[in-house]
């Protein structure tokens, strides 16, 4: 009765042609040509992916191989700019690799990539003001790297963060700080660095002791104990320098200790200082300050009790 209805309202002739495809493309979904071709477009994503992952892999043993080799070609590059470039390569390869194979998975399910990419043309002109930011991003990286403000390895202070860059991508850059938390930057937020790997570091350190210590004696104590640190620790540079009476405090006087180290080594060479210090100065009798109680009478001015 329906079909009856229809064709009288359509002439019969648009029915018919659509019972028609209709006819056809059942024919095509319930045959068994369909389960083939399925099966086959399925195979084909499959290598697909196997193949792409196959291509990165190889490509990243391959830059690994050619970085390692850096030692024996004429262009030479720091272990710090080599982890960068290294990192920015595996990245990008990754990139094209995984993009073309998407491309490739497209062609495989009949979609047509011409006028997706045209289409996507357009919207990427629609949507340009907004990516603005993304835009800024990548140009910055390509900044940092070419400019060497930071390697991979390198200790910085950055956007507020201060630590260790674990990566340096084409949008973000990834800083691990000494506590362990891992902190993603934009880099168009990377506007002010602070470098602390590329020059030698300053170990400085203040040593306090009382004021009836005998200053040159605790002064040549130091200078012996100076004298033979670069043998025993290899981080320093050269001999560490005493600069003498640093401060007069209220209770005591203050010191000073500089060593010249390797990039980041300062911290721990200044507690190794402290330590050495300590020791020297019990094995020659020197006490450091401690606080100390003085008591006056009423009837003097003169001390009567310290302690």
């Amino acid at each position: 009765m329906i079909e009856y209805v229809y064709r009288l309202s359509a002439g019969g002739r648009e029915v018919d042609f659509l019972k028609n495809q209709w006819f056809d493309i059942w024919e095509r979904i319930s045959g068994p040509d369909l389960w083939l071709v399925m099966g086959n477009g399925l195979l084909r994503i499959l290598l697909i992916i196997i193949l792409a992952g196959l291509v990165v892999r190889i490509g990243s043993s391959i830059l690994n191989r050619v970085f390692r080799k850096r030692d024996h070609g004429p262009f030479r590059i720091t272990e710090r700019r080599e982890n960068t470039l290294k990192k920015l390569v595996q990245n990008a390869l990754s990139y094209v690799v995984y993009f073309t194979a998407f491309l490739m998975v497209l062609d495989t399910l009949t979609i047509p990539i011409g006028a997706l990419l045209a289409g996507a043309g357009v919207a990427g002109l629609a949507i340009g003001f907004g990516t603005q930011n993304l835009v800024r991003d990548i140009i910055t990286g390509f900044f940092i790297i070419f400019e060497d403000q930071f390697s991979v390895g390198d200790y910085v202070l950055t956007s507020g963060v201060e630590g260790i860059v674990e990566e340096i991508g084409l949008r973000t850059t990834k800083i691990m700080s000494w506590t362990g938390e891992l902190h993603i930057i934009p880099n168009g937020n990377v506007t002010q660095v602070t470098n602390y790997s590329i020059h030698n570091s300053i170990a400085v350190v203040d040593v306090n002791i009382p004021y009836e210590t005998n200053i040159a004696k605790a002064e040549g104590v130091i200078q012996d104990l100076l004298i033979g640190m670069p043998e025993k620790y290899p981080q320093l540079i050269n001999v560490p320098e005493s600069l003498g009476v640093q401060t007069l405090d209220t209770s005591h006087v203050v010191l000073r200790i500089i060593a010249e180290v390797n990039p980041m080594e300062h911290w721990g060479m200044a507690r190794i200082i402290r330590k050495d210090v300590k020791a020297a100065f019990d094995q020659n009798g020197i006490d450091i300050p401690l606080p100390r109680l003085v008591m006056y009478s009423r009837d003097s001015m003169d001390p009567i009790n310290e302690q």
